[in-house]
């Protein structure tokens, strides 16, 4: 089981204090840019038509917000809702030009909108650092209009052992990689570990399920190095 304790916010707020003018280049670094790959992926699943309106939770410098927008020329209201004032501001100033995504201050626990306002409710990377998960998959639930669908992409679990072996002793490499690029390992330990500590495609599936959502799925992104899980309010 996993435990929240509550100075986590304080401790991921802190986290993303000291990474977010490197961010997306670590991100690149760390995955070999597969993480772009993997977000065409979630987009091309989620099939997001023109008009429709959108949350983007935990949406760090707005990689996912700027390709859902793309996709369809801009004609989608997306609404960016990030905790950390340095992320979001670097996101803002990234995004300036995309005139339809809205940047909001705020957490996944306490979203700052009304009642069923959202066709689509994404979370990209940013459930496992949620305080309390189950408030979190609440308040999506809560914001999603009736038919609405809640798309989450996340670190999963490896499920073939030969990569699983390759996999974690790669992520021992990740906080060296941090002090070269950021010059602090200390947010990258945590990362490595957050990932370790979180839920398995079929546990996030359950709490899914336990929230309210229906037919609740998910897909195994490169042998489950990451996975896309998607429900619907019904």
């Amino acid at each position: 089981m996993i435990i929240h304790n509550q100075e986590k916010s304080k401790l991921v707020n802190s986290v993303f204090d000291k990474v977010y003018r490197n961010y997306d280049l670590m991100n690149d670094i760390m995955s070999f840019g597969v993480h772009r790959l993997w977000k065409k992926k979630l987009i091309s699943w989620m099939n997001p038509q023109r008009g429709s309106k959108i949350i983007d939770v935990a949406s760090g410098t707005g990689d996912l917000a700027k390709i859902i927008s793309e996709k369809n020329n801009n004609q989608n209201i997306i609404c960016s809702v990030e905790p950390n004032k340095g992320m979001l501001e670097t996101g803002k100033k990234k995004l300036m030009h995309f005139k339809n995504i809205k940047w909001h201050l705020g957490s996944a626990e306490k979203i700052p909108f009304k009642d069923e306002v959202f066709d689509f409710y994404t979370i990209s990377y940013g459930i496992r650092n949620v305080t309390n998960i189950n408030q979190c998959l609440k308040e999506a639930h809560r914001v999603l209009k009736p038919g609405g669908r809640f798309l989450c992409l996340e670190f999963s679990k490896v499920e073939n052992e030969i990569i699983n072996f390759l996999y974690q002793n790669y992520s021992k490499l990740i906080p060296f990689f941090g002090k070269i690029v950021v010059g602090n390992s200390d947010p990258y330990k945590y990362l490595t570990t957050s990932i370790d500590k979180f839920y398995d495609q079929y546990e996030l599936s359950e709490l899914m399920k336990k929230n309210k959502f229906s037919n609740v799925q998910f897909r195994n992104l490169s042998n489950g190095i990451s996975a896309i899980h998607s429900g619907w309010k019904i």
